[in-house]
């Protein structure tokens, strides 16, 4: 058997962070940095792991074990090997596309024709064994790649136009803890279900607003919307001052609008603006402190690798 290698992309959330949990819509795009798993055989029969580049092998743990209770075949004895293109800690779903890429080269590696729906199904139960929580926006975006709109915790999973995303993204330098901010959440809904209910809702609103005008490539107009997603989520309480300095630096110098990206409390914001302000708001969020990430949206999604 020759060596299987498979890469998936890692996301960004543009639009309906923690609403996605509760079944509301939400934007994701899949970006140019990729995680890549290989698949090898091992030479004195025994699983062996190398994955210098992922921090928590429980996921592809997880994603072995899922195959495995699915499709009925015994993995033989290989070297599952991995790379990331990104760092685990910029909060950039990790997790879920060394999830998908592991189940997708297992299917490869067996000879098995997988679908993105089965793909998917197998990868979100992987990853809440792993994490309890999630909506598996993160791994639709892994599987199906570009920009996917995602409703009803996976039961609409579908491409959303976005050519020419005039994206930008900066890193706080400070690692999220998405499960623990996430159960923060689900203890306001619980205390508060009516307001908490109230700011899910207008969220959605604003995600298919935001729909409509990145089909007729209105950034500025996405911007705005981008900017009111951001003070829900203020109110929600999951935003943190590294963030609002890196926003509030952003817009200063030009932005359209900018937000926090994904769970909050550090991990990444984006902005989008005009291109020929792009050199002085990246300059800005630096001298914020937050580093400034090059990626490109709209990558494509699980795949084989030559």
């Amino acid at each position: 058997m020759n060596t299987i290698t498979v890469s998936a992309p890692g996301k960004l959330l543009l639009l309906g962070d923690h609403a996605v949990v509760y079944g509301k819509p939400c934007l994701v795009t899949a970006v140019s940095e990729r995680l890549t798993v290989s698949l090898s055989p091992s030479h004195d029969n025994a699983m062996h792991f190398d994955t210098p580049g992922v921090s928590d092998t429980r996921f592809v743990a997880a994603a072995i074990e899922a195959a495995q209770g699915s499709w009925g075949n015994r993995l033989p004895p290989v070297l599952v090997a991995t790379k990331s293109g990104f760092s685990g800690n910029y909060g950039l779903g990790s997790s879920a596309a060394v999830t998908v890429a592991t189940l997708y080269a297992i299917a490869e590696y067996i000879g098995r024709k997988v679908t993105p729906g089965e793909l998917f199904r197998l990868s979100r139960n992987a990853i809440l064994a792993v994490q309890k929580v999630g909506s598996g926006f993160d791994a639709a975006s892994a599987i199906w790649g570009g920009t996917v709109w995602y409703e009803h915790l996976g039961r609409t999973i579908t491409p959303a136009a976005s050519d020419h995303m005039p994206l930008i993204v900066g890193f706080t330098g400070v690692k999220a803890d998405t499960a623990a901010i996430v159960a923060d959440v689900a203890k306001k809904y619980a205390a508060q279900t009516e307001r908490v209910t109230r700011i899910f809702d207008a969220i959605a609103d604003l995600v298919m607003g935001a729909r409509e005008k990145m089909a007729e490539g209105d950034w500025e107009r996405v911007g705005k919307l981008m900017d009111f997603n951001q003070e829900y989520l203020r109110d929600l309480g999951v935003s943190s001052e590294k963030l609002e300095s890196l926003i509030v630096a952003a817009k200063g110098a030009g932005a359209w609008g900018a937000k926090l990206s994904g769970a909050g409390g550090g991990d990444c914001m984006i902005a989008v603006a005009p291109k020929e302000k792009r050199g002085q708001i990246e300059k800005a969020i630096e001298a914020a402190g937050g580093q400034v990430i090059h990626i490109t949206p709209n990558a494509p999604g699980v795949r084989r690798e030559p």
